[in-house]
């Protein structure tokens, strides 16, 4: 199911009328413009920053095909005051992460000149904000995640660790930039139960939310069609039990 097949929030504040009855919502970019404060022109200015992803260090399919930022925040709900979190790695229970779950990842933090704008605090608080609506929690632990996903070896796994939930509260996920690729079908089913949907994400920030307890989500591989095929996105997680971290 592509995009035109399935309708696009144009506006947010719908977005928590879905999330209750389907469990995901997905956002045009002028939605997520208007979450972030702005206009969609200036959330594209943004895609210089993931030009300068350094490569994942963790990649237990051996694959050469990511390239990671990661930082966190808090959010205090009452006061809609964010701050940045010292930096930490990114660790997942293997429950959630069959692939990398158990390892302590240490990424390089997103850089100043992003996790500093205005843009991005207003779209982390704009965000926490409607999630705290559904689900009135005193904090956010939110973690972001800047990925490029390139076919520069042929193919590109945006989800090498397959369906899965990653054990939060919510998830965002926005398509940054899609380039000289085909694939990279989006995935969507009940955790529980036999319904899905598929869809390709292919206009820039397009955003799509996901009620982690409720939804499985995965993205097929993608491949080339020019020489500088690459894929994209802001991954946020927001989760209100403090960040995740060995036990």
């Amino acid at each position: 199911m592509g995009e035109s097949a399935f309708p696009l929030l144009e506006d947010p504040d719908r977005m928590e009328a879905e999330l209750r009855n389907r469990g995901f919502a997905l956002l045009a970019r002028e939605a997520t413009a208007r979450l972030a404060g702005t206009q969609p022109a200036l959330l594209d200015a943004l895609q210089a920053f993931w030009d300068r992803l350094p490569p994942d260090q963790y990649r237990r399919d051996g694959g050469r095909y990511r390239f990671r930022r990661h930082s966190c925040w808090t959010l205090d709900t009452a006061s809609g005051t964010l701050r940045a979190a010292p930096h930490r790695a990114h660790w997942q229970p293997l429950d959630y992460n069959a692939l990398h779950g158990g390892l302590e990842r240490w990424y390089e933090p997103i850089e100043p000149g992003l996790g500093g704008s205005a843009i991005w605090c207003a779209l982390l608080t704009s965000l926490g904000s409607h999630f705290a609506r559904l689900r009135p929690v005193p904090c956010w632990f939110i973690e972001a995640h800047q990925f490029r996903i390139d076919t520069r070896e042929g193919i590109g796994r945006p989800t090498p660790e397959g369906a899965h939930r990653d054990g939060v509260d919510f998830v965002s996920v926005s398509v940054v930039s899609r380039q000289q690729v085909k694939g990279g079908e989006t995935r969507v089913f009940e955790s529980d139960g036999p319904r899905g949907l598929r869809f390709t994400m292919d206009t820039a920030w397009t955003t799509l939310i996901l009620d982690d307890a409720r939804m499985i989500h995965e993205t097929t591989p993608i491949q080339p069609t020019g020489p500088q095929g690459h894929r994209d996105t802001l991954v946020l997680t927001f989760r209100a039990d403090g960040f995740q971290e060995p036990r």
